[in-house]
């Protein structure tokens, strides 16, 4: 028996495709402008910086390092001899009491939503959850503290009061009298609604870059699909997870109006996060600008410049986690 091979004619043959080794005008374009509008960001970044850093110098040379651990504000009295003493030191704990309290219960939330969408919601189901949760970051923060204020307030109070009941033992969760509006824990409450979708986006795209074969090797071994995302997707994404809280943390920090609308403006540390006591840095800024003379305004700027700082340093951190988990996959 003989066998044919059939040799394509050369007219059948496609042409070779010549590579082209200078970019296009369109890229070049696409390129000039997304890289100006990187610096454009970076400048106004800077700018910011520079102008609450001329505001506030004076501040720092007046009350030094105080000025961060001090806990009282006092605009003082000079015709009757009564100094200044201006200090966010309870402020800046009131904003780390807050947050970690909003990050504390959007976490697990926002892990759970984000392993639901990668490995069990339907696919036709999928695309359209996201985008919800995606515009759920683009709601205003006052429509979410007006929400928390008149909707969410009445049942965070029983659940306050129950937390008391049963965990009061636990040093954090008493109280010193039995108030439990506008706290902490309902301010934590707001955030970690407003934190979710971030945390939940990163997460998500995190998990989506686990790789394949690993999966694949984990269904091999017959394990079943929670075993496989507690073995492989977890320890994955760990990182990545870390990262996403920090975001979330530092946007959680940053939160203006919605704090403001429902926690009490408190110059004393509470630690207490069911006492109707606390405040942050960005409320006591809305709270005291309107009525501020010429020494607090300065202080305010310098409040505003401590936790542009800070903020800026945790969005910092954060980036570099998820950058450096989604290259390397540890």
């Amino acid at each position: 028996m003989s066998t044919s091979t059939s040799v394509p004619l050369q007219s059948e043959i496609p042409p070779a495709r010549a590579i082209i080794l200078t970019r296009r005008l369109s890229d070049r374009v696409f390129r000039g402008v997304v890289t100006a509008g990187g610096f454009v960001s970076l400048i106004v970044l800077g700018l910011i910086a520079l102008f609450l850093a001329s505001r506030s110098i004076d501040i720092f040379k007046t009350f030094g390092f105080g000025f961060i651990t001090e806990f009282k504000w006092d605009s003082g009295d000079p015709d009757n001899g009564i100094p200044p003493v201006l200090g966010i030191g309870a402020m800046l704990i009131g904003t780390i009491v807050t947050a970690v309290v909003g990050l504390v219960i959007a976490l697990p939330v926002s892990v759970g939503m984000a392993l639901f969408l990668e490995y069990y919601m339907p696919i036709r189901l999928k695309k359209s959850l996201t985008m919800v949760i995606d515009l759920m970051a683009a709601i205003p923060s006052v429509i979410f503290g007006l929400w928390g204020f008149f909707v969410l307030m009445p049942h965070a109070i029983y659940w306050a009061k129950l937390l008391h009941k049963y965990f009061g033992w636990i040093p954090f969760l008493d109280v010193q009298a039995p108030i439990f509006e506008r706290s902490p824990f309902i301010a934590g409450l707001i955030l970690s609604i407003m934190i979710i979708p971030i945390v939940t986006s990163i997460s998500r795209e995190v998990f989506s870059q686990v790789p394949l074969d690993r999966i694949q090797a984990a269904y091999a071994l017959g394990a079943t699909r929670w075993t496989m995302i507690k073995a492989v997707v977890l320890p994955f994404g760990s990182s990545g997870i870390a990262g996403g809280a920090m975001l979330g943390l530092g946007r959680a920090m940053g939160e203006t109006v919605a704090v403001y609308l429902v926690l009490n403006l408190y110059f004393q540390p509470n630690f207490q996060v069911l006492f109707s006591a606390g405040g942050s840095v960005a409320s006591m800024i809305v709270t005291k600008f309107g009525e501020a003379g010429q020494l607090e305004l300065q202080g305010l700027m310098a409040a505003g410049l401590v936790l542009f700082i800070v903020t800026l340093i945790i969005n910092f951190l954060s980036n570099i986690i998820v950058k450096r988990t989604s290259r390397t996959g540890n």
